[in-house]
């Protein structure tokens, strides 16, 4: 499982032209799945976002958390995060996980999240448009 978190001053997210998510202060989280991942990753992985604290104090130190700040997280899921370019110009895509095993990796992190910070998603599988304002820019890739 690999995770870009993003930290934004909003974000958002439509598909066929409609917002289908959007957020204030928070994470834009772009999420990508292999096969041999399972809900223990995710269970981790979202641990991990809740509390990560990437956000600034009063002191201007990098100290404060997602809910320190009241934010919000915005999950986009995104096979390509996977992509392999090591042969040649066209990336493989092998490497991240068939739709079906992805979408229900996919949705429990998502409800995973919900348990400590609000979350927003994509929709699995769409043609997204995401929309989102840099804070820093600061990001983050976990694994």
């Amino acid at each position: 499982m690999r995770v870009v978190v993003q930290r934004v001053a909003n974000a958002s997210v439509s598909v066929d032209g409609e917002i289908v998510g959007s957020i204030e202060k928070g994470f834009l989280l772009l999420a990508g799945f292999t096969e041999g991942d399972t809900e223990a990753d995710c269970i981790r992985i979202a641990k991990k976002i809740s509390g990560l604290r990437i956000f600034s104090d009063e002191n201007d130190k990098i100290n404060l958390s997602l809910a320190d700040v009241g934010g919000s997280v915005l999950c986009i899921s995104q096979f390509t995060l996977y992509a392999d370019c090591s042969h040649g110009n066209r990336p493989s895509f092998t490497a991240a996980a068939r739709p079906d095993t992805a979408k229900p990796l996919y949705d429990f992190f998502c409800n995973e999240l919900e348990k400590n910070v609000r979350t927003e998603r994509g929709i699995f599988g769409a043609d997204m448009k995401v929309s989102l304002l840099n804070d820093g820019p600061f990001t983050v890739i976990i694994e």
